[in-house]
């Protein structure tokens, strides 16, 4: 059943409906293609999972003080109150990079991962997202190669901007923008919200631009 949830983004007058989907740890298990999907990926410290969450309102996605618990790829479905189909499905994948896992993590990708990044027709976007208080990552610039060479849209969004001074947090976004010029950047804190309009923004616009948001906003209701 799908839970209420009150307003989390500020001024935008709606609520977030949200319900686990999937989860997958194989392409065959993967949900039939519908909506438009925002997959989230990271190192497996980044804060992922409290970015969905902040995102819905609620604590969908499962955190964990022990990095690399997502094994699978979860799919969470995502709709408006009085909207009898989803808007979209969020997608958390396993993160990567976390010395005790990578190997193993790196050994799943062929399995699942790349097929979902590589393959998925609904895949609208990939939230890629980096810590802003560490320097950038060899492991964070093979996964934006990775998304590059997919051809695959993305939005880099740096997590725990709140741990920083507004003089760092600029000092660390200029870093991260000299290392990924190309990338649309996005600052974002899961404790204050602070970026969370914008990032709400940026995947609502995608989502209804892609071929299945689209297709879902003119099917028949029956």
């Amino acid at each position: 059943m799908l839970a209420n949830f009150p307003p989390i983004v500020a001024h935008l007058s709606m609520r977030v409906l949200s319900r686990f989907l999937a989860a997958a740890t194989d392409a065959a298990h993967f949900p039939v293609p519908s909506v438009p999907e925002i997959a989230f990926l990271g190192r497996s410290n980044v804060g992922k999972s409290s970015v969905i969450n902040s995102l819905v309102g609620t604590k969908l996605a499962r955190t964990s003080s022990t990095p690399g618990r997502t094994r699978s790829i979860n799919f969470f479905e995502i709709r408006w109150p009085g909207k009898p189909r989803p808007e979209m499905i969020f997608t958390d994948l396993p993160g990567y990079g976390y010395a005790k896992l990578s190997r193993e993590i790196s050994q799943e990708w062929p399995k699942f991962i790349e097929p979902y990044l590589n393959e998925r027709p609904t895949l609208a976007l990939c939230v890629a997202l980096v810590d802003v208080n560490v320097p950038p990552q060899d492991s964070d610039r093979r996964l934006l190669d990775f998304l590059n060479a997919t051809g695959r849209e993305f939005l880099l969004v740096g997590t725990k901007s709140d741990r920083l001074s507004n003089n760092q947090l600029q000092n660390a976004l200029r870093t991260l923008g000299g290392q990924y010029p190309a990338a649309r950047l996005l600052p974002y804190s899961a404790k204050t919200g602070a970026g969370r309009e914008e990032l709400w923004k940026q995947i609502r616009q995608v989502a209804q631009q892609s071929p299945a948001g689209e297709a879902s906003s003119t099917a028949p209701l029956g």
